[in-house]
């Protein structure tokens, strides 16, 4: 049988991505219909406001504007996470940190440069500023691009931070509008199965039965299809990543106050804080592990991080269920977003790991019910271990912590917690830095950069063969053009919120 109506079952910004994703790929079919139904009672979680550089390239295939974006989404530019207090204040000085950072050199280069600070490091600058220009126009408050830019295009790598209820909005409105989705809103009151166990329609209080022939289940934690429906269990991982809790909070800011080009995350003793600068606010939210912390633990941590700038505002609680389904695609449904699982909000995972599905699925979408099987084995294949190198990932920052101040810490270190996978990499590093090859899927996610970035940023201790390696000219040519680029970059790069100002006013270039 062809498929020939497509349902997405929820809004927000999942639910937009794939609508926009499935909505590209499938325009030139006349015969193929795409509907997202969405409830008109259940608000968005809208925390997700933080996202990857590959964003830039999904928001530019589906044709938005990077001007209208940044006006529509109160949208500002991510150069960086600056991890503040992630190693021991003892050791390291109080509010210590390090940058992951967007901006990376050529593959080789930062082979050779690595090896270099390794065996020099008690002589030169922190890891971050010897591979990126990137770090400093990051503590100068800086943009990446100026407003003679083109759209898309920067001096320097980047991403962003968003208003995640505007950008669903803005996504929906391109959906809509270039590849005619239908939006109905109504509440799912019941899921209809067929004998094999596929789903074959949809009962809703307002618009009767509907009938598919394939779903897409976008409806958050819910899951309402892949969990309630079609019962495909839920892999916990939360012994692993310990975190289950959050405080968030939105605190208003001064129309003059400065923007870091950067998102904030500062350890504590249960956690992490995450601090995202918008135009006119600040998203932030107090992530912890209730194991290891009270429910007023946190909102007293929350109050004397935000200090004078709490004033009247109210904490949101969101319980977080950390893990995954163990089969994303079923049938004829597969999950995006939250539906799919959750980790915890470190390195903007959520966003990210829903556009990536969101466009393989695309790219493979079934044009009949004959190839369900063999497209649903290969997506699960690839989505799962999508999904554990990530886990590895953010595992990463927390197991290599040098923090033993509390519980919390300690019990991250211990390798119960960690997965084999990771510890098997974390003993190759000991003795060998870390190279491509040691990424040898597509489907990693994160890659050598990312990680090399967060090792050596926390002064992970890479034994080389020999102690103190002869200087190579090479690298100290590189160091040298470095140098000669980042004092470029300081003289020609614009403040961050002067940038974004002249956006609002004049915009930016169109390609």
């Amino acid at each position: 049988m062809d498929i020939k109506k497509v349902a997405i079952i929820g809004g927000g910004t999942a639910g937009w991505l794939a609508a926009n994703h499935l909505g590209k790929a499938l325009c030139n079919k006349d015969d193929i219909s795409i509907t997202l139904i969405e409830s008109p009672d259940v608000p968005p979680i809208g925390v997700g406001e933080g996202t990857v550089p590959d964003i830039k390239k999904t928001l530019l295939s589906f044709g938005i504007s990077e001007t209208d974006f940044i006006r529509e989404c109160d949208a500002t530019f991510k150069q960086s996470i600056k991890f503040v207090n992630w190693m021991d204040k003892k050791e390291h000085g109080e509010n210590n940190f390090f940058h992951h950072l967007f901006d990376v050199p050529l593959r080789n280069e930062a082979n050779l440069l690595t090896s270099h600070w390794l065996s020099e490091k008690k002589d030169v600058c922190c890891y971050a500023e010897m591979l990126s220009s990137q770090h400093k126009i990051c503590e100068e408050g800086l943009a990446p691009k100026s407003i003679t830019t083109p759209e898309y295009q920067g001096d320097l790598a980047y991403a962003y931070h968003l208003n995640a209820a505007k950008f669903a909005k803005l996504l929906a409105s391109n959906a809509k509008s270039k590849y005619f989705v239908k939006h109905l809103l109504a509440n799912i009151t019941g899921v209809n199965l067929s004998e094999d166990g596929s789903i074959f329609s949809l009962t809703t209080d307002s618009q009767g039965e509907l009938e598919f022939d394939f779903y897409i289940d976008c409806s958050g934690f819910d899951s309402i299809l892949i969990n309630k429906a079609l019962k495909v269990p839920f892999k916990d991982v939360s012994k692993t990543l310990l975190v289950n809790r959050a405080l968030v909070v939105q605190v208003p800011t001064a129309a003059d106050a400065e923007i870091p080009p950067y998102t904030v995350a500062t350890a504590h003793q249960a956690g992490w804080i995450w601090d995202i600068a918008l135009s006119s606010r600040r998203g932030v939210g107090l992530v912890y592990s209730s194991s290891h912390m009270s429910d007023e633990e946190a909102e007293e941590k929350l109050d004397n991080y935000l200090g004078e700038s709490k004033q009247n505002l109210t904490y949101r609680t969101i319980p977080m269920k950390i893990g995954y389904r163990e089969k994303f695609w079923h049938k004829n449904c597969v999950a995006l977003g939250l539906a799919q699982g959750f980790l915890e909000p470190l390195e903007a995972t959520s966003i990210l790991l829903t556009d990536f599905s969101a466009e393989i699925l695309a790219q493979r979408f079934p044009s009949s019910t004959a190839q369900l099987a063999q497209l649903e084995k290969r997506f699960n294949h690839s989505m799962v271990y999508a999904w554990d190198r990530v886990v590895d990932f953010i595992k990463l920052h927390y197991c290599i912590s040098d923090r033993t101040d509390s519980e919390f810490w300690v019990d991250n270190k211990k390798s119960a917690t960690i997965p084999m996978s990771l510890q098997e990499k974390l003993a190759l590093w000991e003795s060998y830095i870390p190279i491509s090859d040691d990424f040898f899927s597509h489907f990693e996610v994160f890659f050598l950069e990312n990680f090399l970035f967060v090792l050596y940023g926390m002064g992970f201790k890479t034994k080389l063969k020999n102690d103190r390696l002869p200087v190579c000219k090479t690298s100290l040519a590189m160091i040298n053009q470095r140098k000669e680029i980042t004092n470029h970059l300081q003289k020609m790069l614009p403040r961050h919120r002067d940038l974004l100002d002249k956006i609002k006013q004049f915009g930016l270039q169109s390609l």
